[in-house]
């Protein structure tokens, strides 16, 4: 339900049941349970989604803090809470603070899943575009270029994601100074997909 009402955008409507939730959950499996870390996660995205981003951080730090007791440093779960603050960090403009996260959930989720899957692809989108916002981007282009290849091999071309890598892709060639010819061609030789090797 509290899904739905933040996807309707009725925030304030899902603000006290997502609360209400939240304190069941810690009287019922305890303060440090991983049940209460989703719902601590759950109330930070609703606060972000309503501009309260001091309010935010704290409980994802917590959020956080108890999925590493509960799952161990490397758990994908971990992951996911590395990626959410590290958001956060992002949005507040705290970028420096961002990177260390972003590469962190990065590694945790290529030990977990593999190098090729679509949770990875996502990871270096996300690290590429914190690296194009600092004005690193020939350290970004291969890494936004892996999760191209990744995400295309993986859903296809006309997934909404890969539509979207793709974009964020050429967005950066732009950037780098490509015409669009230029990023035309690229693009049609990245989708001949070579080996890993071959795109570093």
């Amino acid at each position: 339900m509290t899904t739905y009402l933040r996807e309707t955008n009725r925030l304030v409507e899902a603000e006290p049941l997502i609360r209400r939730a939240l304190a069941i959950d810690e009287a019922s499996f305890g303060e440090n349970h991983p049940t209460v870390a989703r719902g601590l996660n759950n109330l930070a995205l609703l606060l972000q989604d309503t501009n309260r981003l001091a309010d935010a951080e704290p409980l994802l730090r917590r959020a956080l803090v108890i999925n590493e007791a509960s799952f161990g440093e490397d758990h994908p779960n971990v992951a996911r809470s590395l990626n959410n603050l590290a958001r956060l960090f992002q949005v507040t403009n705290r970028l420096t603070d961002a990177e260390p996260l972003r590469q962190r959930a990065l590694a945790i989720n290529e030990a977990s899943f593999g190098a090729d899957h679509p949770r990875v692809a996502t990871d270096l989108n996300n690290l590429a575009l914190l690296l194009q916002d600092i004005n690193r981007l020939n350290e970004a282009e291969p890494l936004m270029r892996q999760a191209l290849i990744i995400i295309i091999k993986s859903l296809g071309t006309g997934h909404p994601n890969s539509r979207t890598v793709l974009k964020n892709y050429s967005m950066l060639l732009l950037q780098l100074g490509l015409t669009n010819d230029e990023i035309q061609a690229s693009i049609e030789k990245l989708l001949e997909f070579p080996s890993k090797e071959n795109i570093n």
